[in-house]
């Protein structure tokens, strides 16, 4: 299907309705400081430190008992319950101080005081856990700024001398293995803290990469939305000096209805100029009357039935030569939507391109065909079917964002138009293969269940 045809019936859209179409503040559509954010995300931090809590509390209860009975687990097991509190009132919302980089910087300080605390009592830097400091100094290079970061490694480095001369010395209970279990104590902490550390920086790296990503496609929103702008002041400057022109026309054309001896045949295609002269009036003084009004954000509420019986009837009137099989489900009579006349150009437009695809395939009898039902989801789910040849997947994604250029039946605005209007409304506008040959076009949109 020629998406990119029905220019026409494009630039009828209002694009006034569309100017809040950027989804880039309170959309869903993240900000920049919103991908600064990701970095100091609460979740993760949580996460890390609940491994730290884990590994004390394994060492405390598993480790110093079996290789060093007589050392007193208890203050261990204290530093891993200060931590472990400090995480549930997190939780709770008791300390939303500690959101973001500088709380980020206060609760990685809180976790290396904690360790400090911790090789305190169990042996200082002869305990080989002494390593599971860098994870916490390399989770601090990654989220933080410069300076925040040296001061955490400076920190660290203060922690590491002071544990060098203070500390509870461990007697193991078998000195002469003390050697073994140093290396062998090195080697699960050296593992554990790269673990560690590839875990949180590839989870990190994966967020930031997701944020922008979106943040992207964002920016491309909003930079279709001003396109979108600046088409409707073009609409609007056109809209008022098209209006003396059609007049002119008009006036013509009632002169020459007025005339004898003109045969049947003239006086219909007469008529037929005429209504279609009314149409554009119409369609101009919608589009002056509309244009700077609030839309969809301030109500509109109609009944899907009579809304799209109402929009295809208006694409009927300007194209009384194509066929049109609209089929809508009873069950939509229950429900309405929130439309403002964006939506509604958008399915006429689709339609138009629809007929476009078909007489361009050789098939300008057959009807071009719109199906209305509920989806799974419970929204509007608008089906308009051709019999064309179907369009490239690579000028449906560019089309996405911005006009493809002129065509010979329009501007080539229609798609982008369409997209803009569907997701201005919370919607999707997707094109499918149809069995058989063609295109559907289909728009899901949210409907309102009826009373509400």
């Amino acid at each position: 299907m020629n998406l990119l045809r029905g220019g026409s019936s494009a630039s009828q859209s209002d694009p006034a309705g569309l100017v809040g179409a950027s989804r880039t503040g309170g959309g869903g559509m993240p900000t920049e400081p919103e991908i600064a954010a990701l970095r100091t995300d609460p979740a993760r931090l949580l996460q890390f430190r609940w491994l730290s809590v884990a590994a004390m509390v394994a060492m405390a209860v598993l480790v110093f008992p079996v290789l060093a009975p007589g050392h007193p687990a208890q203050p261990l097991l204290a530093v891993a319950l200060v931590l472990a509190a400090v995480n549930l009132a997190l939780l709770a919302g008791l300390a939303r101080w500690l959101d973001g980089r500088g709380g980020a910087f206060v609760q990685l300080l809180l976790d290396l005081l904690g360790w400090g605390a911790f090789l305190f009592y169990g042996g200082g830097v002869t305990n080989p856990a002494i390593s599971l400091l860098l994870p916490v100094v390399a989770v601090g290079a990654s989220i933080l700024p410069a300076r925040q970061a040296w001061a955490l490694a400076a920190a660290a480095i203060g922690v590491y001398a002071v544990l060098w001369e203070f500390h509870h010395p461990v007697r193991l209970a078998d000195a002469a293995a003390a050697m073994h279990w140093h290396l062998a104590g090195m080697s699960i902490s050296f593992a554990l803290a790269a673990v560690t550390v590839v875990w949180f920086i590839a989870r990190l790296n994966a967020e930031l990469a997701k944020g922008a990503a979106a943040l992207a496609e964002a920016r491309s929103a909003r930079a279709r939305d001003a396109h979108v702008v600046a088409l409707g002041s073009l609409a609007a400057g056109a809209a008022h000096r098209l209006g003396t022109p059609l007049g002119t026309l008009r006036i013509l054309a009632d002169e020459l209805a007025r005339r004898d001896g003109l045969d049947g045949e003239m006086r219909e295609d007469l008529g037929l100029m005429r209504e279609q002269l009314d149409h554009c009036r119409e369609i101009l003084n919608s589009l002056t009357r509309e244009a700077g009004q609030q839309r969809a954000e301030g109500g509109g509420a109609e009944f899907a039935g009579p809304w799209l019986r109402a929009a295809a009837a208006r694409w009927q009137r300007l194209r009384p030569e194509a066929g049109l099989r609209l089929e809508i489900s009873p069950e939509l009579s229950a429900h309405s939507l929130v439309a403002d006349a964006s939506l509604a150009e958008a399915l006429q437009n689709l339609i138009d391109n629809a007929a476009n695809a078909n007489a361009a395939a050789g098939r300008a009898g057959t009807a071009v065909e719109v199906r209305a039902a509920l989806d799974d989801g419970g929204m509007l789910r608008i089906d308009v079917l051709d019999s064309g040849s179907g369009i490239a997947e690579g000028r449906l994604a560019a089309a996405r964002h911005a006009p493809l250029g002129s065509h010979a039946e329009g501007m080539g605005v229609g798609l982008m138009l369409a997209h803009a209007a569907v997701e201005h409304h919370g919607g999707q506008l997707d094109f499918l293969s149809r069995p058989g040959g063609g295109t559907i076009a289909r728009i899901a949109v949210p409907l309102r269940p009826a009373g509400a």
